[in-house]
């Protein structure tokens, strides 16, 4: 079952049942089109549930990789499951799993997850966490938060992972704008050994510029949380602002021609980056009780 948000320029479907993941996210034009600003989802990993495809997906609580599904926090080991064929954890758990429903009406709608309700939970702390899409406008707002719920400190992080289309019917290549302070270079497996360091000409995109036409799976550091996708020909932009807890954001090209752009708390295994000593990773830690919350806003704009 879907859920469908809508006010007269904007509609948002999501899947409480796949991990409350967005399934579309269009703008209606004057002339009475949706233009689709995300990927669509198709019918059948609608119903497989594969949520590596959906438009958009919650990552909690923690995001991207941690190296060998392993982790250290606090000189203690924490194994997990590999969920992926590199052998890693990805992207956390609740992307997978059914998230309830708190709040629904037309225009807005929450969802709520307690890892304590699964007996398979690959965390090893218990959490809860919370989503809230709003439709405001030209405007969707998306709010995350995460509690820890356990009796003992808990590493974490959040995010989210949209797929932008680069190209909308009739339009040409949209372009990619935005300012980081750093990014963290790796080798073939993706996986950062140290700190963030200069952001290099080929992946600076603090002036706009196209951005499909190499390949980036790149994590960036002290990002300015503000990031602008315009297709120019359409005479549309979408802004994309985020609160400072979001200090961390990823781009990466898709091999179906979209374009991911993540707004996230921390590096790629920060857990482990943490513990190794590297700063300004972005990990919180959470006490028990704690709560870490962020809103991420993307706003349809017009260039003419």
């Amino acid at each position: 079952m879907l859920h469908t948000l809508q006010n007269d320029r904007l509609k948002l479907e999501v899947s409480p049942q796949f991990g409350a993941g967005i399934t579309g996210f269009s703008t209606l034009r004057d002339s009475g089109e949706w233009l689709p600003l995300m990927r669509h989802t198709l019918l059948e990993h609608l119903q497989s549930g594969k949520t590596g495809n959906f438009s958009s997906y919650i990552l909690m609580p923690y995001s991207n990789r941690i190296r060998n599904a392993h982790f250290r926090f606090a000189g203690q080991d924490y194994p997990l499951k590999p969920n992926n064929r590199e052998g890693t954890a990805r992207h956390g758990d609740v992307f997978s799993k059914p998230w309830t429903t708190i709040m629904q009406d037309a225009r807005a709608a929450s969802y709520r997850i307690d890892s304590r309700d699964f007996s398979d939970f690959n965390f090893p702390f218990p959490f809860v966490g919370t989503v809230t899409y709003r439709l405001e406008k030209m405007t969707l707002l998306i709010q995350l938060e995460l509690q820890n719920v356990g009796s003992s400190p808990m590493p974490a992080g959040m995010g989210i992972h949209p797929y932008f289309n680069r190209f909308i019917p009739s339009s040409q290549e949209a372009t990619l704008e935005f300012g980081a302070g750093g990014y963290y270079q790796v080798p073939a497996d993706l996986m950062p050994t140290g700190g963030p360091i200069p952001v290099p000409p080929e992946l600076d995109f603090s002036s706009a510029r196209a951005a499909g036409g190499q390949k980036l799976d790149t994590v960036y550091a002290g990002w300015n949380g503000v990031a602008h996708l315009r297709w120019e020909s359409l005479g549309l932009a979408l802004e994309i602002a985020a609160d400072p807890i979001f200090s961390h954001f990823v781009a990466y090209t898709h091999y179906d021609g979209t374009l991911a752009l993540e707004p996230v708390t921390h590096a790629t295994d920060g857990f482990n980056l943490m513990e190794q000593g590297v700063e300004n990773t972005g990990v919180k830690v959470l006490e028990p009780g704690e709560s870490m919350d962020g809103t991420i806003r993307m706003r349809v704009q017009s260039l003419t």
